[in-house]
């Protein structure tokens, strides 16, 4: 991006834009991602407010994708003090939301009312929804079979490594994060090779390897009690709840190791059943080899499925966006916000 653009990169650099239209044009509102991978979330999220009278676009603010790396960081720095009612900011959370102001990048996430953020860690999270991983699993195998409860089983996840996260966010906010980094807290949460036939075996050792790591930390820090259930009180009210732990710890490291890895192997059984079923249902074998040929182009990539899917829409997280984004438009007495299609809607310390 040239100097030029750079200095004139403003909120009022596009309202006065949007003076230069005509009376009758739908007003502009630029909205700043981090990434490519960005652009298609955020136009979810945005999409439902728009109506005769104003629309977003999403956009990168450089066109050699330049903020591939200290995204979020490079986002603030470019614009962060320019954003406002006709450019906005839209960003990761990440740990920022939780570390509530202990940041300078905290703080400006927090506290400015141009810059939106996802509550949860990442994009990653909410496109990992649990309650809508069942239909990204039909989606790429067009089998409907309920073969395994996503919900219940990251319910059972979350609740077994709430008390260690609450631990991580704790040196986080007392500076001391170098004693239990977020790639420490990565790695002791990590399932390893992941069967779906093997759940409670691979829970209960992750359960024994947590609590290991509690009984640690406890005698590390013998005074933390109360400043722990602070944090624990604290992560509550922000909406991280034992249940929902998972959409809070790094995305891309729920995706990777995780998600995606469960996704394949659910997938892999939904299509062995389909083919089974073809071919015992099969009159002859010219039959069964043109309709398992059928179905094989029929079957997606789960992957590009995941990231395209839209089933985090009633996730908690999501729909606190949605009202602020909602909250930022009732600021600004000139916008009409009636969108076209309707209204938008203690076991870690002491044992």
């Amino acid at each position: 991006m040239s100097r030029g653009l750079k200095e004139h990169l403003s909120s009022s650099y596009f309202e006065a834009a949007n003076r230069m239209t005509p009376k009758k044009a739908r007003r502009r509102i630029v909205a700043y991602v981090e990434s490519y991978d960005d652009i298609f979330f955020w136009r979810t999220v945005l999409g439902s407010f728009e109506n005769t009278n104003l629309y977003f676009e999403v956009m990168l603010p450089s066109k050699e994708n330049k903020l591939e790396r200290g995204k979020k960081a490079a986002l603030m720095s470019l614009i962060g003090e320019k954003v406002g009612n006709d450019m906005i900011a839209c960003v990761d959370a990440d740990y920022d939301y939780l570390l509530q102001g202990a940041t300078l990048l905290s703080k400006t996430i927090l506290n400015n009312p141009f810059v939106f953020h996802t509550y949860a860690y990442a994009i990653e999270n909410l496109q990992c929804f649990a309650g809508g991983l069942h239909e990204v699993c039909v989606a790429a195998t067009l089998n409907d079979h309920f073969v395994f409860d996503f919900t219940d089983f990251f319910s059972r996840y979350s609740r077994i490594v709430f008390p260690l996260f609450v631990w991580n966010i704790w040196h986080y906010r007392t500076g001391c994060y170098s004693e239990f980094t977020l790639t420490d807290f990565n790695r002791m949460i990590d399932l390893g090779r992941f069967s779906i036939h093997r759940t409670d075996e691979l829970l209960e050792k992750l359960r024994n390897r947590i609590d290991h790591k509690l009984r640690q930390l406890r005698q590390r820090h013998t005074n933390a009690k109360t400043s722990w259930n602070e944090v624990k009180a604290d992560l509550l009210r922000l909406g991280v709840t034992p249940d929902t732990t998972y959409l809070y710890i790094q995305g891309h490291h729920l995706a990777d190791t995780l998600v995606i890895p469960m996704l394949m192997r659910v997938c892999e059984q939904l299509i062995h059943e389909r083919e089974i079923e073809i071919r015992q249902q099969s009159v002859h074998a010219t039959q069964m080899r043109n309709e398992l040929a059928s179905y094989a182009h029929s079957v997606a990539d789960m992957a590009p499925m995941l990231k395209k899917s839209k089933i985090y829409v009633d996730a908690a997280p999501f729909l606190k966006i949605k009202k602020d984004i909602q909250s930022f438009l009732n600021r600004d007495a000139n916008i009409d916000t009636k969108p076209i299609n309707g209204t938008p809607d203690n076991a870690g310390y002491a044992k």
